[in-house]
């Protein structure tokens, strides 16, 4: 069995997608589309901008969503739809990618989802009132004891579990200053502040979760062609109505992705097939279970391998 699993921000960079839309009529399609919702030349920043602006949230967003719809419309291209898969999975905003992949979302919809998400998530907390940081070396438990420690009267939530070695923490920038230092005294191998804009995956983010509510009420959501595993669940759904409610829920809730990928593996999945930009979640992949392999298709030299591996 495999999992298509789609990244989130932090895997953003210049350049990402341009090979194969150039490659790939269906590929630069996608993106044409992105800059049509949207009403702006999102691909020219992606291709040819400033990484500091690409990086903004409500920009990086959309953008890594177009590049992973951009390779699976080149693998779809070269013969390998989403049934090649068995579940889709993607990283707090990969989700939205891996609906879209499956069918559930359009692109168009799915870019005007993210760029308001990026914009609301990045209004929720005023600049320099939030922060994020890396736990590295802590097992989950001992590093959501460490936020709850962190807190005194604050907000410090786990919010990403990444892998057994990396939980994110988010909230107020004083307390997550703490979660780093109790983290170092907790024998963590490295604790530091991540160069994030806003706290994600708090309950600071409950105002970017009401807005999300609101917006993804108006969009029409299909069943996925392949079954969701969702961040907030960690396990696979397809009701449309239950997808809706995990995405609201997604934007305050903690990404749950070592246990996502466990409960592919418990399901019988073999294979990672990371869509996309980046291999960051193909590193996660392999410190969860070194039994699940994994490969990237980001590059048309990817999806050319793919197609071979895929419709052999």
């Amino acid at each position: 069995m495999r999992a298509f699993v789609f990244p989130g921000q932090g895997a953003q960079a210049i350049g990402m997608g341009k090979a194969l839309a150039e490659a790939y009529p269906a590929a630069r399609a996608v993106f044409d589309e992105v800059d049509a919702a949207l009403g702006e030349s999102l691909s020219a920043l992606i291709w040819e901008g400033d990484i500091a602006e690409l990086t903004l949230t409500r920009n990086a967003q959309p953008a890594l969503m177009a590049t992973s719809m951009a390779a699976m419309r080149a693998l779809e291209a070269e013969g390998v739809t989403i049934e090649a898969a068995d579940f889709v999975a993607g990283h707090s905003l990969g989700e939205y990618s891996a609906l879209a992949a499956a069918g559930a979302l359009g692109v168009g919809d799915t870019a005007r989802l993210l760029r308001i998400r990026g914009t609301a998530m990045q209004e929720a907390v005023p600049v320099g009132e939030g922060a994020m940081a890396a736990l590295l070396g802590l097992d989950f438990a001992t590093a959501a004891a460490v936020a709850e420690e962190a807190a005194q009267g604050e907000v410090c939530q786990a919010a990403n579990d990444n892998d057994p070695s990396q939980v994110v923490v988010s909230g107020h920038k004083a307390a997550v200053e703490r979660a780093v230092e109790i983290a170092k005294e907790k024998g963590a191998k490295r604790a530091m502040l991540l160069p994030v804009s806003a706290p994600f995956h708090c309950t600071l983010m409950q105002p970017a979760a009401d807005r999300m509510a609101e917006a993804l009420a108006e969009v029409e959501i299909a069943a996925p062609a392949v079954p969701l595993v969702a961040n907030v669940r960690a396990e696979a759904v397809s009701d449309p109505n239950e997808i809706r409610d995990l995405l609201v829920a997604q934007v305050t809730g903690s990404v749950r992705w070592r246990e996502s990928v466990a409960w592919m593996a418990a399901q019988g999945v073999t294979e990672a097939w990371e869509i996309g930009a980046g291999k960051a979640l193909s590193g996660m992949v392999k410190r969860i279970d070194r039994s699940v392999t994994t490969r990237t298709v980001g590059t048309p030299e990817d999806v050319l391998a793919a197609a071979e591996a895929l419709n052999g």
